[in-house]
């Protein structure tokens, strides 16, 4: 007889004091697939995100595989915002909705080649798996003249540490891995 422990979550702190990831037992959303709101979304884009910010304070949601991070705003406590955000989160996966609506429309692939196919590996096998620890996520969004965009979501926006991963971390990982890469900007 196989025990079934149901689901669970935890809350692990992100170095962006105003962000919160909840690490979940079961997928909100499709392997690899990653979404980042910074602001209200009705339910056909995303209807676990819209019961998010139907909480006051939310000011951000961030989805991946197996976590959710929230962002709140600064002058509001967690001890108020995180049993409601608890609860939202527990009783969409017990109703087994999706993460994504029908509406939500993932970014476009960034145009390819040599160097930014490269530029992709590096930041999908070494950079997004670390960042994600933090409840965070990066996103490559272009590359040219040398200087690689990309877009910071969830636990890194707005967090306090995000210029010094970026310039520390990240642009120092690609420009040892990728000699034409010169700089790495957020966009």
């Amino acid at each position: 007889m196989a025990l079934d422990l149901g689901f669970r979550m935890h809350a692990e702190r992100t170095p962006n004091p105003q962000s919160i990831k909840w690490v979940l037992s079961e997928e909100v959303v499709p392997q690899g697939a990653r979404a980042s709101f910074q602001q209200a979304v009705g339910e056909d884009v995303s209807p676990l995100a819209a019961c998010l910010f139907a909480i006051e304070g939310v000011e951000g949601v961030f989805l991946a595989s197996r976590f959710v991070t929230v962002t709140k705003r600064e002058d509001l406590e967690w001890a108020d915002l995180a049993p409601p955000i608890v609860d939202g989160i527990k009783a969409h996966v017990a109703a087994g909705g999706p993460g994504l609506g029908p509406a939500f429309e993932a970014e476009p692939a960034a145009s390819e080649g040599v160097v930014v196919d490269r530029i992709k590996e590096v930041l999908e096998n070494e950079v997004r798996p670390a960042v994600a620890m933090d409840g965070g996520d990066v996103v490559f969004a272009g590359f040219h003249d040398g200087v690689v965009e990309v877009e910071l979501q969830g636990a890194c926006v707005g967090c306090p540490s995000s210029t010094a991963t970026l310039r520390f971390g990240i642009e120092a990982r690609l420009r040892e891995a990728i000699p034409e890469v010169t700089k790495v900007i957020q966009v």
